[in-house]
């Protein structure tokens, strides 16, 4: 069995990883100074930083950082890629490059072209790839268009470029959650009306127990170990449910707490192993649990909900074997983890991408939503439901309307602003885009960060996808595979600023709810950069009709933010946030999070939903030579970015593995670092054995080098790719 050189998240270790990264960026005062700059952290949706500095959270506290922050910050500090680099590298020995080599490319300073039938990249000039980028989109019909963005992109870029495409007269407008927690956001808003986190953050320093659930925030999300740590020691419990048992959600050394950073912090208190696709079946079975235990909160289901009798009596003529069989788990640790939820007053139930990457993503969230509503856990102080965002403004992203559908209000108030109708059509999500361009129903796509290609299913449909696209335009900060294997006909890749190094301020939104200002600052590396805001505008001022729209007040952030206010729902006190010291910095969005029991539904209940057992959740036979595999990100990566090969927590010193149990091993009669043949519907990957603790019967392998072998199946719901839970079987190589 592969052994990590740690015994323990966090720690000397990720102190030593901060002083490298400073070395190899030439200065760690430099990279502190930036790291402490008032702009909100780069990576996760925690939401660190803003107007109270780097480094510190929404309660105040300093100094709080972690190793994602620091690899971002560090990737945006790398020198300039050269123009030599692309006259001397073709595309096709750019496409042999892995993820990891890609991000040690460095930033990209200059606009990029490759033509149809290129052999290379070539420079162009600001004013000629703009003008070939409107060109493209004044020949196509709006609807054979369409935009993306990922979290990256500040409010008010994802603001401007949402309304350009709709004045332009495409739906076709997409962000990165369709891809994450899409399925958390069409769940909760049937629960209680809205699509994100029902508490803020401090309520989970109130909490009595907090439930971790298809997630591995020690590697995604280290600032929330802090709190995982702190609720420990108030006397709070910690559930962990997650087929692959994780090394930093058992014990973590925390570097801002001296005592936690020299003896280590035990973080679990009951540590269950499903199996993957179990989780309807792991939840009904704690809510039978709960029933049985005379724990169910009758006032608040009586009163404050709706649709509970139904459930109850679904999950009571659901027999405890056929649960306890579906998920893989003992009736014993069913049993203990049932007990803990009814003891606990208040608890928190948290969860990221292994509940929602299933064909049944909505239902894993509703059946997590009927347990913690069977308790009463939401609309009070320290209770509550919390999706765990990967990127630092997707939510935002999204509320500023990057999305095919706006809500009426938002859209109206559009209309009567702009003076124009908005597009009747339904509009493309992200996956509908994917096929559309499959089937050669795409003229221009124009993707704001982010890699589409490496974020998608099954990676040879996705390249063939994006190739089928005549024009390709991408705005970024850096090369990434995406750029090279989702090319279209024509690719122009186009250089913008990283949020602290914008001449204007922005704001970004946190998985709480909680809207925050970045001052912006000088780029870390000279070049032709430009801003977003300014990308977008340049290109609509050269697409749209003259006259409609003022486009000198469009590039102030000032002025779009104040536009913002008028549009986006719960967002009106953004117009003041950069204006005088009372208002300047933070503010908590209105009518998301619930701490009275009176939601946003139009009943003003919270609504339980049946939620039936999968296909999925089956336990796999023991004769059956099938395996299940999830894809999985490292510590050393942040989403699609690869920053380094290893996997320090779990002890990989490549990821060309398949990480197995040792029972699994046996049977295929391989052990570690063996060679085998992983092969799925879709595909085939040559890669080496990792023995770890992981549920028998189930696999792991990283995310996005596994996407090769994820069929295009979608939860039909939200329209989310099912990256974890794949039926692939296992050959030795001979």
């Amino acid at each position: 069995m592969a052994r990590p050189r740690v015994n323990a998240g966090g720690g000397f270790a990720a102190v030593g990883y901060v002083l490298r990264k400073g070395l190899e960026v030439g200065s760690i005062g430099e990279l502190y100074a930036r790291m402490r700059s008032r702009n909100a952290c780069k990576t996760c949706a925690v939401g660190m930083g803003g107007q109270r500095g780097g480094m510190v959270n929404e309660a105040g506290h300093f100094p709080e950082v972690c190793k994602k922050s620091v690899q971002a910050q560090a990737g945006d500090m790398a020198p300039a890629i050269d123009e030599a680099y692309f006259a001397e590298t073709p595309i096709s020995a750019m496409g042999t490059l892995r993820p990891v080599d890609f991000e040690k490319l460095g930033r990209l300073t200059f606009p990029i072209l490759a033509e149809r039938g290129a052999t290379h990249f070539r420079r162009i000039g600001w004013d000629d790839a703009l003008a070939r980028t409107a060109a493209a989109f004044r020949a196509a019909e709006p609807d054979r268009t369409f935009f993306y963005s990922s979290g990256r992109a500040s409010n008010e870029a994802a603001f401007l470029m949402q309304l350009v495409a709709r004045a332009y007269g495409t739906n076709n407008i997409n962000n990165c959650s369709y891809y994450c927690h899409q399925a958390s956001g069409v769940a909760l808003s049937m629960v209680y009306g809205s699509g994100t986190a029902s508490i803020t953050l401090d309520d989970l320093d109130r909490a009595d127990l907090a439930i971790i659930a298809g997630a591995n925030p020690a590697s995604n999300h280290p600032r929330l170990i802090t709190k995982l740590v702190e609720l420990r020691e108030r006397g709070g419990k910690v559930i962990v449910i997650n087929p692959l048992r994780e090394l930093g959600l058992e014990r973590f050394r925390v570097p801002s707490r001296v005592r936690s950073m020299l003896f280590g912090s035990k973080i679990s208190d009951l540590y269950l192993q499903p199996h993957i696709g179990a989780d309807v079946a792991v939840f009904k079975a704690l809510l039978k649990g709960v029933i049985e235990r005379g724990a169910v909160d009758r006032e608040f289901v009586e009163a404050r909900g709706q649709g509970w009798d139904a459930v109850e009596e679904d999950v009571q003529t659901s027999g405890w074997d056929e649960l306890v069989l579906a998920s893989g788990l003992s009736r014993a640790s069913i049993e203990a983890a049932a007990d803990m939820i009814a003891e606990a007053g208040r608890g928190v139930f948290m969860w990221a991408m292994g509940l929602t990457h299933h064909t049944n993503g909505v239902d894993n969230i509703l059946a997590l939503s009927n347990l913690a509503l069977s308790r009463g856990w939401l609309g009070r102080r320290g209770s509550g439901l919390l999706p765990i965002r990967g990127h630092s403004n997707v939510q935002g992203v999204g509320s500023c309307g990057v999305a095919p559908q706006l809500k009426e209000a938002f859209a109206s108030r559009i209309e009567q602003l702009y003076g124009f109708s908005l597009p009747e059509s339904k509009g493309l999500d992200t996956f509908a885009s994917m096929e559309a361009a499959e089937r050669g129903e795409i003229d221009v796509a124009f993707l704001l960060g982010g890699n589409l290609y490496a974020s998608n299913p099954d990676s040879a449909w996705a390249s063939r996808a994006m190739r089928g696209i005549d024009t390709v335009v991408y705005a970024t900060t850096k090369l990434n595979e995406g750029h090279v294997h989702g090319r279209g006909s024509n690719t122009l890749i186009l250089p913008v600023l990283a949020r602290d190094e914008e001449s204007q301020s922005t704001t970004q939104e946190s998985m709480f709810n909680l809207v925050r200002l970045s001052d912006g600052g000088a780029p870390a590396v000279s070049g032709e950069m430009r801003s977003e805001v300014e990308v977008i505008a340049s290109i609509a001022e050269l697409v749209l009709p003259t006259g409609r729209f003022d486009w000198a007040s469009l590039r102030s952030h000032t002025q779009l933010r104040e536009q913002i206010a008028a549009c986006v729902p719960g967002y009106s006190r953004i117009a003041d946030i950069d204006r005088g010291a009372g208002e300047r910095g933070e503010f908590q969005i209105d009518g998301r999070t619930f701490h009275q029991q009176s939601f946003s539904t139009d009943t003003g209940r919270a609504a339980f939903h049946v939620t039936p057992l999968p296909k999925s959740a089956r336990a796999p036979e023991s004769e059956d030579e099938t395996f299940r595999l999830m894809t999985i990100r490292s510590e050393g990566q942040f989403n699609t970015v690869v920053y380094e090969e290893e996997d320090l927590y779990r002890g990989n010193r490549s990821r060309d593995v398949v990480m197995m149990s040792e029972a699994d091993a046996r049977k295929l009669a391989v052990g570690e670092g063996d060679r085998v043949i992983v092969e799925s519907e879709t595909g085939s990957l040559l890669s080496s054995v990792a023995i770890v603790d992981i549920r028998a019967g189930n696999l792991a392998m990283y995310y996005p080098e596994a996407n090769a072998l994820v069929p295009r199946r979608i939860d039909e719901r939200s329209k989310t790719p099912a990256f974890k839970c794949v039926d692939v079987s296992i050959r030795p190589v001979q």
